[in-house]
């Protein structure tokens, strides 16, 4: 791609799934340009850095959790829900440093994670047919004419809600909540509760006893304060480009366009086409970029959009999420890792197992068995080890609240407990509880690799 680009020039391009059937286009692009008076929400310093942090992640030397809620929403907008989500991340990313023994990069599903692409545009209930619902920024759950109606001020909305969570989050990064003592005591909490909670019983008392030896000798966070704040960042999928465009400025510092939106935007599995809007929109932001890899997609079509999207081969630039599902990843994802190995191209890859192992449960309800959650992560660790290539993290759809949306984990969820507390806009997300699990199982296999890694070079 060597035609000029702006942060207008997607609107040239075929683009899906973005609502057309806003009543008042004049209105919607008055809205845009208010938008474009706002504040940055992020810092293209701070994008650089994660950049330069996934470039890590890419060369071996680090392990990328991202996770968050499936879609958020206007009214479970909350400090708790808020500060839930970052702790249970911080719990995850301790297990997963220790056991794997290299740093983990956290990126948040927050602060902008609002649009969702939908497989119908309508829904039809009692004979009424009605817009889709496609998330709080575009329109209403309530099935009524007017909730479904997109209206452009729910874009303003969507941006003052991202930065009330961007400005607590870093207030919780900064200020002294992510000390480590504290993040390992409420894993503590999780092991003597959990009926698996011996399994994980080894691993939490190592973590004990490093802590332990570290406060012995005169390490804390006293004296190294570094143990008491933490890196954090956002993305979002990048679905709404007028909204994007809005918040696309140039960095005084660098003369480069960065998307303030975010520190890291992805384009999805259903808007990944290479003459489209979304990548158009992409290739011309200096943001870290995430891709969303299906079990569709070609390795020539692979190698083409990391060229679009990445032709300087710039490490940390692009993040490769495989969302094959746990049936599907064994045949289609080894050849796509070794496409991209084979052309030496320098990218994340890392697996979004939620997406491909989407079920509707007897009684109705939207569901993912954390068996097969579990099962995907565990191929995609052991295929990209068999290809050479560095497994370099996951992307989860989760929450830090004691929902009931996803079956199975140490509880043993049943399809009788998911109208509980099923309170997701959009797709089933993790409880607190069963991400938790995943961290410790998925650490589990990280440990086994990083101890069988010298074996294997010996050999």
């Amino acid at each position: 791609m060597t035609r000029r680009w702006t942060p207008g020039s997607w609107r040239e391009r075929p683009a899906k799934h973005i609502p057309t059937d806003y009543p008042d286009p004049a209105d919607l692009a008055r809205v845009e340009t208010e938008l474009r008076r706002m504040p940055p929400l992020v810092f293209a310093g701070e994008a650089r850095r994660l950049k330069s942090l996934l470039g890590e992640v890419s060369a071996g030397r680090a392990f990328l959790l991202q996770g968050g809620d499936c879609a958020e929403s206007f009214k479970e907008f909350s400090a708790d829900n808020i500060r839930d989500t970052f702790r249970l991340i911080l719990q995850m990313a301790v297990v997963l440093t220790f056991a794997g023994g290299k740093p983990v990069v956290k990126v948040g599903r927050m602060a902008g994670q609002f649009a969702k692409p939908r497989s119908a545009a309508v829904e039809t209930v009692d004979g009424v047919t009605l817009p889709s619902y496609r998330g709080d920024n575009i329109n209403g759950m309530d099935f009524s004419p007017e909730a479904r109606t997109p209206d452009p001020e729910r874009l303003i909305k969507a941006y003052t809600q991202s930065s009330a969570t961007l400005n607590l989050l870093r207030a919780f990064a900064g200020g002294g909540y992510a000390d480590l003592h504290n993040i390992h005591r409420w894993t503590l909490g999780f092991v003597d509760g959990s009926p698996q909670g011996a399994r994980y019983r080894e691993l939490s008392d190592k973590i004990s006893e490093a802590l332990t030896f570290m406060q012995a000798i005169g390490v804390t966070p006293q004296s190294h304060p570094d143990l008491s704040r933490v890196e954090f960042f956002t993305g979002h999928e990048a679905l709404l480009l007028g909204y994007e465009e809005a918040l696309t400025r140039v960095d005084s510092t660098s003369g480069d366009w960065y998307d303030v939106s975010a520190h890291l935007i992805w384009i999805g599995e259903r808007t990944r086409q290479l003459d489209g809007a979304h990548v158009e929109f992409c290739r011309g932001v200096k943001n870290p970029i995430g891709l969303k890899v299906g079990p569709t997609l070609e390795p020539d079509e692979l190698i083409a959009l990391i060229d679009a999207l990445n032709p300087e081969d710039e490490p940390g630039r692009l993040t490769l999420y495989g969302r094959f599902g746990s049936d599907k990843i064994g045949q289609r994802l080894p050849r796509l890792m070794r496409a991209t190995r084979d052309a030496g191209r320098r990218v994340v890859w890392a697996i979004d197992p939620m997406h491909g192992n989407t079920l509707v449960a007897a009684n109705g309800y939207k569901t993912r068995p954390f068996d097969r959650i579990l099962a995907e992560v565990k191929s995609f660790i052991e295929i990209a080890q068999a290809e050479g290539v560095h497994p370099g993290g996951v992307h989860l759809e989760m929450t830090g609240q004691n929902v009931t949306e996803c079956l199975g984990g140490a509880r043993a969820l049943m399809e009788g407990e998911l109208a509980e507390r099923y309170d997701t806009h959009c797709d089933p997300r993790l409880n607190g509880e069963q991400a938790l699990e995943l961290a410790f199982l998925v650490a589990e296999k990280l440990k086994a690799e990083r101890h069988a890694t010298p074996l294997r070079a010996a050999e």
